[in-house]
């Protein structure tokens, strides 16, 4: 058998494994100083391609702007100029703007007027009657209102607005409108003199002479009180306002008519009486005429403020004095002690049974009265009609045998 030749092979350990060869380590070293080259050059190029497409899209852009401006945008030049005008309004002094309160203070309150700063309502300038503090008028924050510029503050150009001038222009203008309606009205008086009072009428301030003061109070006890007015004299341009209480007095004395019921206020209380104010007009409440019971202390009846119905028993015009019953209003006697409430509630209805018993009485005296006198030649209707007499009877009499006989009810 022939022999097989080995093959030999160099141990692990041999250098020919154990160290590369220097034709490996050249070739090795060569390949690493290429990667960070060609890695500089493929950035390199990228960036510049980038800067290409940077520079196209800001031409394309460039170009777009200076031939189209708006293509593409919903937002037009039409819509651009309305919303100019939307916020553009007249500053000058006098004009009339819409604004929103959007801060207050002691001194005022800051406005948004859309401005290019913000406008000033100061205090005085918030109301045309006196105020502490623009709250007070109602002006707070979030409120909307029409406000007047009434001028222009040169240290910031921000407006100085009123609500005061236009109230009172509105004022003017109702107080024509209630003269020319002959309307009364209530003011309260808020100043006195030798010559009159002075009332204060949907903020106005009016003269009232003395010759035209219906009541005998010195001025001075008129203080703090409201009277009934009428307008005598309105005029703007003049700043006049001349007010009457004798013309309101006298329109209401024409509707207090005998037996009617008119709501009024206890003024004051004296041992004899109450008097109350009915319009303007002190009746006299006497204590007789308060209840069917006796009352003995008219202050556990009645108190100064307290409202009530009544009715007129007397009106001497001559002399003013109007005399009052809540006696003849009471559903049964008592109640103005007991259930004083249920007198006003009942006090037109009990009214007009009192009336209607007075109309019979006085129909009954009237019969009466052609009975004891038959030469008159009148006679009373069934209606009450006084008139020519006249008989319904027939001529052949009257059969009495078919009348049944009165039974006791």
């Amino acid at each position: 058998m022939a022999s097989v030749p080995l093959l030999r092979c160099s141990p692990l350990s041999s250098p020919l494994f154990s160290k590369p060869s220097s034709l490996w380590t050249q070739s090795h070293k060569h390949k690493r100083v290429s990667i960070p080259i060609v890695n500089s050059i493929a950035i390199s190029n990228a960036q510049n391609k980038e800067r290409v497409k940077l520079k196209q899209l800001f031409h394309e852009a460039y170009e777009r702007c200076r031939t189209a401006p708006t293509e593409g945008v919903s937002f037009t030049l039409e819509d651009f100029t309305a919303a100019l005008d939307k916020y553009d309004f007249n500053s000058e002094v006098g004009t009339k703007i819409k604004g929103t309160v959007f801060y207050t203070d002691a001194n005022g309150a800051v406005v948004d007027v859309t401005a290019k700063s913000s406008a000033y309502l100061p205090l005085q300038e918030a109301c045309i009657r006196r105020v502490k503090h623009v709250e007070e008028a109602g002006i707070v924050a979030g409120l909307r209102e029409e406000f007047l510029i009434v001028g222009e503050n040169e240290a910031d150009d921000s407006l100085i607005l009123s609500l005061r001038s236009i109230q009172y222009d509105l004022a003017w203008e109702r107080c024509r409108q209630l003269q020319a309606e002959d309307v009364v009205v209530k003011g309260k008086v808020v100043g006195a003199n030798k010559g009159g009072v002075v009332a204060e009428v949907e903020g106005l301030r009016g003269f009232v002479p003395l010759s035209q003061i219906s009541t005998n109070s010195n001025v001075e006890e008129l203080l703090d009180k409201e009277l009934p007015l009428k307008f005598v004299e309105v005029d703007e341009e003049q700043s006049r306002l001349v007010l009457s209480n004798r013309k309101a007095i006298a329109g209401n004395q024409a509707q207090l008519g005998i037996g009617s019921v008119v709501t009024g206020s206890v003024q004051s209380l004296k041992p004899y009486g109450a008097f109350i104010d009915i319009g303007g007009i002190n009746g006299l409440l006497h204590v007789s005429q308060i209840s069917h019971d006796r009352v003995t202390d008219i202050s556990t009846v009645l108190q100064p403020g307290d409202i009530l119905k009544v009715m007129i028993l007397s009106h001497d015009r001559e002399r003013g004095r109007v005399s009052l019953s809540t006696k003849k209003l009471e559903p049964t006697p008592g109640d103005m002690i007991r259930n004083p409430k249920l007198v006003f509630e009942k006090a037109e209805e009990m009214a007009q049974t009192f009336r209607q018993r007075i109309a019979q009485a006085e129909a009954m005296a009237r019969a009466d009265m052609l009975r004891f006198q038959p030469e008159s030649g009148l006679t009373l209707s069934g209606d009450g009609i006084l008139g020519p007499f006249t008989s319904d009877l027939p001529e052949e009499g009257l059969d009495l045998s078919e009348v049944p006989p009165a039974e006791e009810s």
